[in-house]
């Protein structure tokens, strides 16, 4: 669990772009020439985040049909849980208690 969080860290700090923007302005106050290169990898940040978008899974599903999945898988867990507990109740097992 903790290593999907650090992934999902780390996916949010690659399309981060408040930091090209705030190099952007810094340049600016400096009067400095590299405001172009910086403007530049800014827009090429903004290339790639449209390309991943593009390619994550379920874009091109419409919100109904997003909806209708989720009630989908609700049943399902709501169904599973019902079975677990009735399961459990049989007693046909015992359930290690965790320490």
């Amino acid at each position: 669990m903790a290593a999907d969080k650090t992934k999902q860290e780390a996916v949010d700090e690659d399309f981060s772009l408040l930091p090209l923007v705030h190099d952007i302005i810094k340049c600016m106050d400096k009067d400095g020439a590299d405001v172009q290169q910086e403007l530049s990898k800014l827009k090429a940040k903004i290339q790639e985040s449209r390309e991943q978008i593009a390619v994550m899974p379920g874009i091109d599903v419409s919100p109904a049909v997003q909806q209708q999945q989720l009630e989908t898988l609700r049943e399902q867990v709501q169904t599973k849980k019902q079975l677990l507990q009735k399961y459990k109740s049989l007693c046909m097992f015992e359930v290690p208690k965790a320490s």
